[in-house]
């Protein structure tokens, strides 16, 4: 996320009370120019505060730059321990290596890059066959993609092209185009409602519930109308991981006798379920699917940001919104939201396909699925109730809830606060809209998340039950308090604007909604 940062007045930072106080009781100390014989330490700099709000007039030694901003940076937490992110935190040193050396290409620039172009389209070939997609160029029958930054911009370029779509059907039956809608589950992932906010499309949301936390296939094709421009079926909800079924909405579709497009969003699922669960039918393979998403940097197994939209022909993508362009040297055809981007994600994408290739793929997705099943098991024999699916039904992850039990002091973002004592971010929150009072937790099980690493989650989680046991309503509350406001940085807040917080200004929107961390 880009956060919205004020711009401060200098004169109305606290963050040098402490230091003017103690002004007159400095010595005269050396203030001589730095001959850097000595350590970063020893500058002028490591006795200064890092610039904040103003450029700096002179400049500094490189090493020194590197050491202090590598030190500011220590603070941030581990991403191996982050658990509350779909997003790869490992890939070799030798991925790195290239996707280092392509930092200062610009992807956009085909005529002065043309390999590393030509590398984004082996990506999208090799990524559309294993969805099934069909193959060939006469006659339009042939599948097209493109790469993005991430799927929430292949996202945008998917309801953008379905909308486009529907409009010049209904421009050409004379009718109205106004009132556009697309109807998707209540649990999809924000970048949908913020695609339906800025098109200008109305969301027909399919509601949760307490026992059901993803879409009803009949419910789904019901809330259909003449002005739908497409349906969103998840393979992997954000909040449980759960595969909608994407078979029956197809079925359904085609029983009804409508037309209506599919958009399969497989942001997590669509480089899981196709090692995992082969004969899952949720791709190309199914009529009314009309494009597909996937996130390359999720279980793409590629650092943020790079994420992939695949069109069954160019016949689901207008001509139009496809914009041919000659002024980096070459004719060349665009369709996307930024311009420029590094090269270096795409890169590291096609590292990944050619060096583990599909066993590679079906040996780590497989560990991954053993790993959230063990995960899964022993919650559930700690008294936890699991609301993820196992055993390839859904992404490798484990979502869980506290039972209900009267006398218990704590609830489950308690046990996320203690957690994060011990290092671990679990996230915590509540289910999507209609389902607000069920808390939950939720586990990513990741490339890196080992056995090993699994076995000391469960002890830490058996250890800060325990200790939330022993404790009383009130000190749990204080606990928390502290805790968020000391070592969370939602807690300190100060990198959004105050008009966009959250407790200033709701930006839930019409759902009411609050989102997992994805």
């Amino acid at each position: 996320m880009v956060h919205l940062s004020t711009i401060p007045d200098e004169n109305q930072v606290v963050d040098g009370k402490l230091a003017g106080g103690i002004k007159k009781a400095h010595l005269q100390l050396v203030n001589d120019d730095d001959s850097f014989t000595t350590s970063v330490y020893g500058s002028r700099f490591a006795a200064r505060d890092l610039p904040k709000h103003e450029m700096p007039e002179a400049e500094m030694s490189k090493d020194v730059a590197y050491r202090l901003i590598k030190d500011h940076l220590s603070l941030d937490g581990n991403p191996i321990l982050n658990l509350a992110s779909f997003v790869t935190t490992y890939m070799e040193e030798e991925a790195e290596k290239l996707m280092t050396e392509a930092f200062s290409k610009n992807f956009i620039d085909y005529e002065e890059y043309p390999q590393s172009a030509d590398i984004q389209n082996r990506c999208v070939s090799m990524i559309g066959r294993l969805f099934h997609a069909p193959i060939g160029v006469e006659d339009d029958i042939g599948a097209i993609g493109t790469s993005c930054v991430g799927s929430s911009e292949a996202i945008m370029l998917a309801v953008l092209a379905m909308k486009r779509r529907w409009k010049n059907k209904r421009i050409e039956e004379g009718k109205p185009y106004d009132r556009p809608n697309i109807v998707m589950s209540s649990a999809v992932q924000v970048c949908w409602e913020k695609a339906a906010r800025y098109f200008e499309v109305e969301e027909k949301l399919v509601y949760c519930t307490e026992e059901r936390y993803v879409i009803d296939p009949e419910e789904t094709v019901n809330l259909v109308d003449e002005n739908t421009i497409g349906i969103c079926v998840i393979l992997g909800t954000t909040y449980t991981g759960e595969y909608e079924d994407v078979k029956a909405v197809d079925d359904l579709l085609t029983k009804k006798g409508l037309n209506t497009p599919i958009h399969v969003d497989a942001a997590s699922g669509g480089f899981v379920a196709p090692f995992v669960v082969p004969d899952l039918e949720w791709d190309f393979r199914l009529e009314h699917v009309v494009s597909i998403n996937v996130s390359g940097h999720k279980y793409g197994l590629v650092y943020p940001g790079v994420g992939w939209v695949v069109w069954r022909s160019t016949e689901f993508l207008p001509q139009e919104l496809v914009f041919n362009i000659n002024y980096l040297g070459a004719d060349q055809a665009s369709f996307t939201l930024n311009f420029s981007k590094g090269a270096s994600q795409v890169i590291g994408q096609y590292y990944q396909l050619i060096r583990l290739g599909k066993h590679g793929y079906r040996a780590i997705m497989s560990n991954l699925t053993r790993t959230a099943n063990y995960l899964s098991d022993s919650l559930e024999a700690l008294g936890f109730i699991i609301m993820s699916k196992k055993s390839g039904e859904g992404l490798p992850l484990v979502a869980f809830r506290l039972p209900p039990q009267e006398d218990r002091n704590y609830d489950e973002f308690a046990l996320a606060h203690q957690l994060r004592v011990r290092g671990w971010v679990v996230p915590a929150y509540t289910m999507a809209p209609n389902t607000e009072n069920l808390k939950m937790l939720r586990v990513v099980v990741r490339e890196d998340f080992t056995r090993s690493r699994c076995d000391s989650l469960i002890t830490d989680i058996k250890q800060s039950q325990q200790l939330l046991g022993q404790m009383d309503q009130d000190s749990i509350k204080k606990q928390q308090d502290f805790i968020h406001k000391h070592n969370t940085s939602s807690g300190k807040a100060s990198h959004n604007h105050p008009k966009y917080r959250k407790e200033k200004h709701s930006l839930q929107g019409k759902t009411g909604k609050t989102h997992a961390i994805c």
